[in-house]
């Protein structure tokens, strides 16, 4: 059993910003398994699936990034999911946009949503798929609270198309397979 996370902000006004990439990945990987994420419960939506025979729990925490943790551990706990078995999708600043980075531990590098996972579940040994959207030449919060436009929309899309790909690789084979064909 395993469960993706994808990292993001519910509401209309966040949809498709540089922060909600870790949204629009997770349903890109669901809507090429034929599924959305629709259900309600564990503080988010949630959806179960199949991978390979492999029963693959996917969530969008709707407690907005900063408290994404307790939706993690909710789910966590009632499927009894173990922290080696999960997959968390965000956004990332370090790189430009249309490149990932696939990663099995380490601190929140300021990212609030991931430090809210870590705070919850009690560890920072969890694999993550990076998506770059690139460093700010303003404010912080309204870049990535931002859509990204022209050449940068192109290459951020194409960075979510690669990210649903080392995910698959990831769950068919194995996470080490898929970080060192995409990093």
């Amino acid at each position: 059993m395993k469960l993706i996370i994808g990292l993001g902000n519910p509401g209309k006004e966040y949809e498709h910003t540089r922060h909600n990439v870790g949204f629009d990945t997770i349903d890109l990987f669901a809507d090429s398994l034929g599924t959305s994420i629709e259900r309600e419960g564990f503080k988010g939506l949630y959806e179960k699936t199949k991978y390979f025979d492999e029963v693959v729990y996917l969530l969008k925490p709707q407690t907005f990034m900063n408290l994404s943790g307790e939706s993690a551990r909710a789910i966590m706990d009632y499927f009894k999911i173990d922290v080696e078995d999960i997959i968390v999708i965000h956004d990332d600043m370090d790189f430009e946009p249309g490149n990932i980075k696939l990663k099995t531990s380490g601190s929140s590098a300021g990212h609030n949503g991931i430090k809210s996972i870590i705070s919850n579940i009690g560890t920072q040994d969890f694999k993550r798929i990076r998506i770059g959207i690139g460093k700010p030449t303003f404010n912080s919060v309204d870049y990535v609270l931002g859509r990204p436009q022209g050449e940068e929309f192109l290459k951020t899309k194409e960075a979510e198309e690669n990210a649903v790909k080392a995910l698959k690789v990831a769950l068919n084979e194995s996470f080490n397979k898929a970080m060192t064909e995409f990093n």
